[in-house]
């Protein structure tokens, strides 16, 4: 399952080298807690890190670390904490972790978070905004909200040189300049143009390379697994993005999964079932969630949160380094546009995928505490059916709250999944 180029073991390197930096990335916001370095509070969609790695804010993603409390299953705890604060049972499970995050003093299992400097809100979420008027009632931080425009209906996608989208381009290139504004005047830093373009290239870098790993999973069997080691390797685009070391995690990962798909080695045993996964995974039992499904010989080779969640970097977009701030705006407003429909119209994404990756199996994950990802599936599951013929599955849980996540029942119905899956292989052998 091993080979060596330039003297490292490439498979499974992505992976391994993406924990590590990981482990960096909260050692460094350790250092910066206490410290009491400048610190950016951000969001997946819509970080605007080119810009702050300008500045050299220290970039918490409270997406990330609230998530981290469920993969090392202490998440109930800061859940409990925020309800006992007086947050409802009902309101997003991220927020309820990042607020007994706060309430702890930024104690996290895997180091401690800094107190924000500034919160960077888009309108990518309707959480965010709220999410963010708690930080600023608790720390009197600065604020700045990007309202960039969403595309005006599903299927019409208004791009470069059209006169709408030059308007709304226009209308996002001003609000970054006055975000530059606000970063000079809370760090005493004068704005480097050579700065941004450097970070905007190795944004270049990781949007290309991201791309392509996408790409060659349509290899059969798949090159990696989109739930689990998909998400290990979107955690590195969006933590390290703009930076040299993500620059340099993404081209060596586009190499590994170029050998792993010209060696034919795939990320389980046996790729018997290419399946797509849609919505947010249940991190309370990662492991068990995603070994439920490799048990039968599934292998997610699509995810929609590697789109969604990827701050844009999967359409593949590079920056145009000739033209700076405008370029940068343009790449916002696409990759904002692309989370909200990758969220709220993705039927038709899924039924181009299924054609071609070779899927299977589509699973629809809507969860508890997240409206904005789950609202709508049921119809989005109804319109994909109607357009092509896959096979569905339809389970809930959440990403955070292990009080609502039934293991047994979970497991009954993707049993009853696979079982309905191999009967459809056979009638298709049959009839063929």
């Amino acid at each position: 399952m091993t080979d060596k180029i330039n003297g490292q073991d490439i498979v499974g390197r992505g992976a391994k080298d993406g924990a590590r930096l990981f482990r960096e990335w909260f050692g460094r916001l350790t250092g910066a807690a206490e410290r009491g370095e400048h610190t950016a509070y951000v969001f997946v969609m819509g970080s605007l890190a080119e810009v702050l790695n300008v500045f050299d804010f220290n970039l918490v993603f409270p997406e990330i670390s609230s998530l981290q409390t469920a993969v090392r299953r202490v998440a109930h705890e800061y859940l409990n904490i925020a309800e006992d604060y007086g947050y409802s049972p009902d309101i997003c499970g991220y927020v309820k972790a990042d607020v007994g995050v706060q309430l702890r003093g930024g104690e996290h299992p895997m180091g401690k978070i800094p107190k924000p400097t500034i919160a960077i809100l888009t309108n990518a979420c309707n959480t965010y905004m709220k999410w963010g008027e708690i930080w600023e009632r608790w720390y009197g931080n600065a604020t700045f909200t990007l309202d960039s425009p969403g595309s005006r209906s599903a299927g019409l996608h208004p791009m470069p040189g059209d006169a709408d989208f030059e308007n709304d381009r226009k209308y996002v290139e001003f609000q970054l300049r006055e975000l530059i504004a606000l970063c000079e005047q809370l760090t005493g830093k004068k704005f480097d143009i050579d700065k941004l373009c450097q970070t905007m290239q190795y944004t270049n870098d990781m949007s290309v390379a991201w791309k392509r790993v996408l790409d060659l999973n349509k290899a059969a069997p798949a090159p990696f697994n989109a739930l689990n080691e998909g998400t290990i390797y979107m955690g590195v685009a969006n933590a390290l993005r703009g930076t040299a070391a993500g620059s340099q995690y993404f081209k060596e990962l586009v190499q590994e999964m170029e050998y792993k798909a010209a060696h034919h080695v795939g990320t389980i045993d046996e790729e018997k079932y290419r399946l797509s996964f849609v919505g947010v995974p249940c991190y309370p039992i990662f492991r068990r969630f995603f070994e439920m499904f490799s048990e039968w010989g599934g292998s997610f080779v699509t995810s929609t949160y590697l789109e969604f969640a990827a701050g844009g970097l999967s359409l593949g977009y590079e920056y145009d380094l000739n033209r700076p701030m405008e370029s940068l705006a343009e790449g916002i407003l696409i990759g904002l546009r692309q989370a909200m429909d990758s969220m709220f119209f993705q039927n038709q994404a899924l039924v181009e995928q299924v054609k071609t990756y070779n899927i299977d199996g589509i699973v629809y994950h809507p969860i508890k505490s997240c409206r904005t990802v789950s609202t709508g599936l049921a119809d989005n599951r109804r319109a994909v059916m109607d357009a092509c013929d896959v096979a569905t599955l339809f389970i809930e849980s959440d990403m955070m709250d292990k009080r609502v996540v039934s293991e047994a029942q979970m497991k009954n119905r993707i049993d009853a999944f696979f079982e309905g899956l191999a009967t459809r292989k056979l009638r298709a052998q049959a009839a063929a």
